[in-house]
Order: C-alpha cells, then sequence, then structure tokens
C-alpha cells in the first residue's frame, strides 16, 4: 500500500486544484494521500468527492502553523473535526495573520523591485490562506526571479530585508488544540535545516508531553543523518514515524509518493482521529 500524507492545493499554496491534486495521487499510483493545505479545511469536500471518483482512499487533514524556541514550525493534523472551537480559532487568527503579513511583505518589496498587492491576488484567486508562496509567483510571473526557489533564497528569506514575522501559536498550544479537536499531532519535516534553524531535541519532549503523536522523518529536506537523529528521538519518545511527498504541484520540485508511510501507521492514526479517511 502506497500512502503519502502531505500534500497541499490552491486552498493554501498549491498550484492544483484540491480535486487535481487527488486525481495525480491517484495517477501515480499511491493507494492513500493526505490533503493537508496550511492553516484550513476548505479543500476538504472537493477532495473527498474526487477521492471517491477516482478510486483512492483520503485523508484530511491540516498543516497548522505554529511557533517553538522561537521558530517557525509546522504540525500536520490529520482526522480532526473540522468544526471544532479549539483548533479552528487558532487556525482562523493565523490566516489573518498570513494575510496581513503578506501585504506588509509586497509592501516593503515594491519599495525596490516592481511588484503590487493586486500582482499577489493574480496568482492567489482560489486561495483561503495568502501568503509568501503567492507573492514568490508573483515576482516569477514578474520576471524579477526564475521560480519559488529562487524567490525565497533571498526576496522572501526569513533572514532576508523583507521578512515580516506573523503570530502563530506555541507549538505545545497549538498540539492540545489540535487534540482537543480530535486530530493526530505529527511535526512535519522538522529536521530541514537547509531552511534556517531547526529545533534542539528538546522542543520535541514538549511537544510530545503536550500530545504530539508522530513526526515527519521521511521527507525531501532531510538529510541522511537528520532522520536517523529523528528516528532515534521518535523511538525514545515513543512517537509514529511517517514519510510524505509534502507535494506543491509545479511549485515546487516534490513529487507525489517520493516519500511513503507504513500502513501500520495510517491505521495508528485513523484509530486515534475524530473523523473516517475517506474510502471508494
Amino acid at each position: 500500500m502506497r500512502i503519502d500524507l502531505h500534500t497541499h492545493s490552491t486552498a493554501s499554496d498549491g498550484t492544483g486544484a484540491p480535486a487535481q491534486v487527488v486525481a495525480e495521487a491517484a495517477a501515480a499510483g499511491l493507494d492513500v494521500v493526505a490533503l493537508t493545505d496550511h492553516d484550513t479545511t476548505a479543500g476538504w469536500p472537493e477532495a473527498a468527492a474526487a477521492a471517491r471518483e477516482h478510486g483512492i482512499a483520503l485523508v484530511q487533514g491540516t498543516e497548522v502553523s505554529a511557533r517553538a524556541h522561537g521558530i517557525s514550525i509546522h504540525l500536520l493534523s490529520y482526522l480532526q473535526d473540522p468544526t471544532h472551537p479549539a483548533l479552528t480559532v487558532e487556525l482562523d487568527r493565523t490566516r489573518e495573520a498570513r494575510l496581513n503579513r503578506a501585504r506588509a511583505i509586497v509592501e516593503l518589496l515594491s519599495a525596490d523591485v516592481p511588484i503590487t498587492w493586486d500582482d499577489v491576488l493574480e496568482h492567489s484567486r482560489d486561495a483561503v490562506v495568502v501568503g509568501r508562496p503567492h507573492i514568490a509567483d508573483a515576482l516569477v510571473a514578474l520576471g524579477i526571479v526564475p521560480d519559488r526557489d529562487a524567490a525565497f533564497a533571498y526576496l522572501l528569506s526569513a533572514a532576508g530585508p523583507y521578512h515580516v514575522p506573523h503570530y502563530a501559536p506555541d507549538g505545545p498550544d497549538a498540539v492540545r488544540a489540535i487534540r482537543a479537536a480530535g486530530g493526530v499531532p505529527v511535526f512535519a519535516h522538522p529536521g530541514a535545516d537547509a531552511r534556517g534553524r531547526i529545533v534542539p531535541d528538546r522542543v520535541f519532549d514538549r511537544l510530545a508531553a503536550a500530545g504530539l503523536g508522530g513526526i515527519e522523518v521521511d521527507h525531501r529536506d532531510h538529510s541522511p543523518a537528520q532522520r536517523e537523529r529523528l528516528t532515534a528521538i521518535a523511538d525514545r519518545l515513543g512517537l509514529l514515524v511517517t514519510g510524505s511527498s509534502d507535494y506543491h504541484g509545479t511549485g515546487k520540485a516534490n513529487r507525489l509518493g517520493e516519500n511513503l508511510t507504513a500502513p501500520e501507521v495510517l491505521a495508528a492514526i485513523e484509530e486515534q482521529g475524530a473523523t473516517d479517511v475517506v474510502r471508494p
């Protein structure tokens, strides 16, 4: 069974609609795919209908923004109740903060490069969450940078001159909110040190004490050394180990199914979750 538990659609920063992501997952030979857009569940209904149409199982989830040790982190929430206020209140607040941050970044950029907020909106028409990837797409379309990676290398870098922080809940609080909503929290790509600073080992202990369920170990942004480190942490804390593509369509080089999750891990996630896996 081929299981990929981390993808994005146009509801956040992917380039394909939710139904397209599911169709592509089926065409790629996956048996199970998770839709985990940033800070929103807006793509769930469309993705569920597509899953039934294409004969593939769908894990409905969200990639939740958070902070720990002064560092931005992401938590994958699987199978939560999408209406539970413990999590929806935080997601609403984070989406608003992301939007305000995006506007502020564009204002800063516009002093040095020819970009406007309308340019960004051209690339975020279907998005519930507007963020830096949409600014990157506008920069590409305007010919300022060749691709998203180049945009994030400097202009949109967290260490760059145009960086603007945004609100995100403390990591343990986000874990507790996910659990309160019946979701299963998994720490997304925590060893991606090429993206910037990563959290020290003691943060995993804090998150585990709050209810963390697993760690996304097999990810293209993790070196062999980081995979070994994260596997050891998961073993020590009794956490599930997942593998995923973090697929964004044409927005990134990541390919569906390039890293996979074991069936027994999915079974454990489904057993803990408040909602069912959508099956054809």
